[in-house]
């Protein structure tokens, strides 16, 4: 009988629970009203924050209540050329300018937009990573589905009335400087969780993963392994459709309707 490995461990949570303290909240869109189906809400960004563990910078921008004599406040994932400061407007009747919220099927095809969302309502789900961005390839003939180009390059169809902020997540470019030194990507991953340093498999013992022992690091047997694998013997390529290196330039086939 083995010991129990690292990925079954992380089940339980325990030391492998997100360092969620220091964070700032959930940046989402404004829930769906009335107001927004139908026409527009101004509102100004207060302030362009940090957020700990998050690689995109956040935006406080403040409401009126459509209801109360008071302020709302929402934090939206900031999007390149965002200021304090400057008026956004959410709604079908908004303006195509950067830092707006409109639903999608409005947008001209080629439009950059990002925090999208997967269905109408649920406040943004695609492409808020900080540099990413997802591009309006196309529209449905009856006007209820729009087709995106997600950041991995992958195309998805999703409802007309989804919406999207205009423009890039801010951040961009964060990967392109490396880490360097040990001490850095200790700081990173503390604002995250416990996943670095990252022992290989190989380098351990028989006792403490499928991969260990032997002379020679080595796995010994193939690194895939099917999905329905017990906990403990399911580590390395799990379900792999394919393994290996992508090789060859990416050929994206766009079939063009003749109507």
């Amino acid at each position: 009988m083995g010991r129990v490995v690292r990925g079954q461990r992380k089940g339980a949570g325990s030391i492998f629970r997100s360092h969620t303290f220091h964070r700032k909240g959930a940046a989402k869109l404004r829930k769906l009203d009335y107001s927004e189906r139908k026409g527009y809400l101004r509102g100004v960004v207060k302030d362009i924050i940090h957020d700990p563990g998050r690689g995109a910078p956040l935006a406080k921008v403040q409401f009126n209540n459509l209801y109360h004599l008071r302020k709302e406040t929402e934090t939206f994932i900031a999007v390149e050329g965002l200021y304090t400061g400057q008026y956004v407007y959410c709604g079908k009747k908004a303006q195509l300018a950067i830092g707006n919220v409109l639903p999608v099927g409005l947008l001209p095809e080629g439009t950059i937009i990002s925090n999208i969302e997967e269905k109408p309502g649920d406040r943004g789900a695609i492409a808020r990573a900080s540099g990413n961005y997802s591009t309006v390839i196309g529209h449905s003939e009856n006007g209820e589905m729009t087709r995106l180009k997600l950041p991995s390059g992958a195309k998805k169809v999703v409802s007309a009335r989804a919406r999207a902020t205009i423009g890039i997540v801010a951040g961009g470019g964060r990967i392109d400087k490396p880490l360097l030194k040990a001490g850095r990507a200790y700081h990173k991953y503390k604002a995250k969780r416990n996943e670095w340093p990252r022992v290989r498999g190989v380098a351990m013992n028989p006792v403490d993963h499928p991969h260990g022992g032997g002379n020679h690091q080595h796995i010994g047997h193939a690194s895939t392994v099917r999905r329905d694998a017990p906990p403990g013997q399911k580590v390395g390529l799990i379900a792999a459709r394919r393994t290996g290196r992508l090789r060859g330039t990416k050929q994206i086939i766009e079939k063009s309707s003749d109507k």
